[in-house]
């Protein structure tokens, strides 16, 4: 499940580099691993990187509801961490990245974590206000952001969305 709601829990560092070991384990095209992954579990860095989206959001914008909510207490669905996941744009790469974030997932959701892919507070980044917190990721030349996973001690425990199973068929 996609946690939204997180407790106010640092996560530890060995979990978070045991997550970041299962992501990096997953599969990838030709084994070239056009990836890397950086983990934030800074709270001044997180609140620094809100602070900046805020002042950045238009009052009147629809993303500006989020900041009247009393729950809100960061752009990354409130986790303590987030691990971003880039890639040099190739054939397979894509793939390869959700392929490594589905691990990741797995992952926490197996340490007792709660977990939620983002794609959303990535077009930030390419703002003035983001391209410091863009810049202090140090990605390589070349490799660009793709999506990012919210790790923390997840405060809800939302129920499974139906599914339609209806659209797996069998071929013979």
């Amino acid at each position: 499940r996609s946690i939204r709601t997180y407790k106010d829990q640092p996560v530890a560092r060995e979990f978070l580099q045991q997550i970041a070991e299962c992501g990096i384990s997953a599969p990838n095209g030709m084994n070239a691993q056009q990836w890397e992954v950086r983990i934030v579990d800074s709270k001044e860095w997180i609140d620094g990187a809100t602070a900046a989206f805020k002042a950045g959001v238009k009052a009147d914008s629809p993303m500006a509801k989020q900041f009247s909510d009393p729950s809100f207490k960061n752009m990354f669905r409130n986790a303590p961490a987030v691990i971003f996941i880039a890639h040099k744009p190739g054939m397979c790469t894509k793939i390869d990245c959700g392929l490594m974030a589905g691990n990741m997932v797995l992952s926490a959701k197996s340490l007792g974590l709660g977990s939620v892919c983002m794609m959303g507070p990535l077009g930030f980044f390419s703002t003035p206000a983001g391209e410091p917190f863009l810049k202090s990721l140090n990605l390589s030349e070349g490799y660009e952001l793709l999506l990012c996973v919210g790790i923390g001690y997840a405060d809800e425990q939302p129920e499974a969305k139906p599914r339609n199973a209806e659209k797996v068929k069998y071929v013979e």
